[in-house]
């Protein structure tokens, strides 16, 4: 079993700051990429952002220069700096990972439960 949980949303006014956690855990042989979706009301669920083992980044251009994704691979823990916050911006943020449970098992993507990020006007 592998286990995501985020932790550090809330609420906040627009043009503040909220930094995410995420910590993975449990059956894990290794850790390929992880990161950041979200999904707003009534919309699809979008890349936010992601980091490589490797500390290769990958942003959506609608947080480019704002957010920034960084990682701590000894803790399987991937964080989410969100700065100059927009109501755009409000959505449930989903950690995810692709990662390998076992050795000889392929690499799979696994989904936190999602924690609620409001940016009020």
């Amino acid at each position: 079993q592998v286990q995501l949980v985020e932790s550090g949303g809330g609420l906040v006014q627009a043009g503040g700051s909220l930094r995410l956690s995420c910590v993975a855990s449990g059956s894990i042989f290794r850790i390929n990429v992880m990161g950041w979706y979200r999904q707003a009301p009534g919309k699809q669920r979008e890349l936010v952002a992601t980091i490589t083992t490797g500390g290769s980044t990958n942003y959506a251009d609608s947080v480019k220069g704002r957010f920034t994704v960084s990682g701590d691979n000894a803790k399987n823990t991937v964080y989410l700096q969100m700065n100059s916050l927009k109501p755009d911006d409000t959505a449930v943020y989903y950690c995810n990972a692709l990662l390998k449970p076992k050795v000889n098992f392929p690499p799979a993507n696994y989904w936190g439960k999602g924690t609620l990020v409001t940016v009020s006007s």
